[in-house]
């Protein structure tokens, strides 16, 4: 018999490493580049049996959730340290990787992989991790992470555990404006780059910055297209499609939300293309729910999560007036489901969208401790 006629079929192969726990998948992607184009495909990752969309976190526990057929709500086995002994401050998801910062650092994480590093800073806060190279999304990027304090901005590049000092440059220092307040601190990760939503004290508009890694700058690259009506409105900034920006809207006052998509793809592979000049934003869905709660509450401030599906629904996390987080499934203006998740028991949880990666977190000189379980 010949020997391919001994050759599994591919699609009975996919089936078989969809059971198979992420950690160990990684070998597999460097069998040849058919395997590693197929294991990172976000249809094999999406269709894997440990799969999830959404991350909580609590003063002691950390949880995923998975959507697919019904919401499954699992605890995370993560080596962070004193989470036990602190609630984290911020959960941000920037591509590949989650990052849970808290009040002396911030812990890099691939939930998939339970692999864990600390970047070790008591001065600064996280705000965002990118890499260096916008054409390579692979493990051998430079991964660098950006920090805040009252004296400026710094960059810690993960692999050699150095740090480059900004000094006090602001979002919009390269336009000649003052008073521009980042009206949230987690960031969209594009191809390399950082993008934050901020608001102009000279205008009611709402304006779309990124952090250029390799020149290690700020930029204003294209304006949204709305303002806001009230400070309680809630405003996120994701990524549609893989390549792509989307907005979600929702007013404080009628509890309307809006859903606001980039017409054609965000062009910033180069780490030029800063002006934006050709982005146009469509209305891609606006939802007038009767009842629908607030997504933003006064008494725990914090910004919904939310991704838009392959069937084009929009699926949200918040937590309602106690503290309770839900997950909302909405489509063609209507709700189609809501969910509360009872296994999260504390209150008032950080939570953040993530899709999962076999990428493994970058090894090399660090500040701190290091883990995988």
């Amino acid at each position: 018999m010949a020997a391919h006629e001994d050759q599994l079929p591919w699609e009975l192969i996919e089936e078989i490493l969809s059971r198979v726990s992420p950690k160990y998948l990684v070998p597999f992607r460097v069998v040849c580049k058919r395997w590693k184009a197929n294991l990172d495909d976000k249809t094999f990752i999406n269709n894997h049996k440990e799969t999830f969309r959404f991350i909580l976190a609590t003063k002691s526990k950390i949880y995923s959730v998975s959507m697919d057929p019904k919401i499954l709500v699992r605890e995370l086995s993560l080596d962070i340290p004193s989470l036990e002994a602190q609630k984290p401050k911020k959960l941000v998801s920037c591509d590949e990787f989650l990052i849970c910062s808290m009040d002396k650092g911030a812990a890099v994480c691939n939930p998939w992989l339970k692999q864990t590093t600390w970047i070790s800073e008591p001065s600064f806060r996280f705000y965002g991790i990118g890499h260096r190279d916008s054409n390579n999304r692979s493990e051998e990027s430079v991964y660098k992470t950006i920090w805040n304090s009252t004296t400026g901005w710094k960059i810690h590049d993960l692999a050699s555990g150095t740090w480059i000092d900004m000094g006090s440059e602001s979002p919009d220092s390269n336009q000649g404006k003052k008073g521009p307040k980042m009206h949230s601190t987690s960031g969209v990760f594009l191809n390399g780059t950082l993008f934050w939503i901020v608001t102009s004290d000279e205008t009611a508009f709402l304006y779309c910055i990124l952090l250029d890694f390799p020149t290690e700058g700020f930029y204003l690259y294209c304006e949204i297209p709305f303002g806001m009506s009230h400070a309680l409105d809630a405003l996120v900034l994701r990524l549609f499609n893989g390549n792509r920006f989307s907005v979600l809207k929702q007013s404080y006052v009628t509890k309307k939300i809006e859903i606001w998509v980039t017409k054609n793809k965000v062009n910033v592979e180069d780490g030029r293309d800063v002006n934006g000049k050709d982005v146009v934003w469509m209305n891609f869905m606006t939802f007038s729910i009767p009842n629908f709660p607030g997504l933003v509450q006064t008494s725990y401030w914090q910004k919904p999560s939310y991704f838009i599906d392959s069937n084009e629904r929009v699926v949200v996390c918040s937590c309602d007036e106690t503290g309770k987080a839900w997950i909302y499934v909405m489509g063609r203006n209507k709700l189609i489901s809501k969910v509360q998740l009872d296994s999260v028991v504390d209150p008032w949880p950080l939570h953040c969208t993530y899709f999962p990666s076999l990428v493994p977190v970058p090894r090399g000189q660090r500040d701190g401790a290091e883990s995988e379980v």
